[in-house]
């Protein structure tokens, strides 16, 4: 069951026990709004936390960028150098971090959409918990009403007619109650909230090899290009006959 599901089951229970007890409803409908409120401190929790991871993998991301300039500077100052082995080494990190950049990314969008889909469940359940206060505070009124109408009319006409002024009240309070029975059960419309794929999959054996047969075409189309970019700065630089 989800959270917001378990919101609508707990106002029911809780309102199933203000028709089954002879307790004060009052203090039934005010543990029942503390208890809301609890819970959308749980849903404000649960957007925190998502924020965190996604914080985290952005830090993350910015490093890999980072180090992906710094594995090009090397490739070209190792080529300046004529070191084509060492200027490969550094192509190959270049391509790995490239990758692990693209599925970051990736990851990084999923959590802005749950976040974004925690974000509009809490403004819905923060309305839905408003509107129960509301509700509440109506049913406690009319309670408390009843409750002094009944007092007055004990001291007048004895507990048989007060035990009847009691008993219309409480029916009074038990059409209230069930209007918000049923907003509340609206509560269990709200979706269940989304988890995070796992989308580092590493393939089979087949996989991995067109990888690594790809990432070498990479590496040496880009040693191809700086290679060229080479010869065109060393001829640029011989003097005129």
């Amino acid at each position: 069951m989800s959270l917001l599901g378990r919101i609508g089951f707990a106002i029911r229970a809780k309102i199933s026990a203000l028709l089954n007890r002879t307790s004060d409803p009052s203090a039934e409908l005010d543990y029942s709004y503390e208890q809301l409120r609890d819970e959308l401190q749980n849903v404000t929790r649960g957007i925190a936390d998502v924020t965190t991871q996604k914080k985290r993998l952005e830090i993350h991301l910015r490093r890999l960028r980072e180090n992906v300039e710094k594995y090009d500077g090397q490739a070209r100052e190792a080529m300046r150098q004529d070191r084509e082995e060492l200027a490969r080494r550094a192509l190959e990190k270049k391509q790995a971090h490239t990758g692990q950049i693209a599925e970051l990314t990736d990851q990084i969008a999923t959590l802005q959409e749950t976040q974004d889909r925690l974000v509009g469940k809490r403004a819905e359940l923060s309305s839905q918990i408003e509107q129960f206060r509301t509700h509440k505070e109506t049913v406690k009124a009319r309670y408390e009403a009843a409750e002094a109408s009944a007092r007055v009319s004990e001291a007048f006409t004895g507990v048989g007619d007060t035990m009847d002024d009691v008993g219309r009240a409480m029916e009074r309070a038990t059409e209230r109650t069930e209007r918000m029975e049923a907003r509340a059960e609206a509560l269990e419309e709200l979706e269940e909230t989304g988890q995070l794929e796992n989308v580092l999959d590493d393939g089979d054996d087949i996989d991995r090899e067109l990888n690594r047969l790809s990432t070498e075409r990479s590496v040496e189309n880009e040693l191809d290009t700086l290679r060229a970019e080479m010869a065109g700065g060393e001829r640029a630089t011989e003097p005129a006959d």
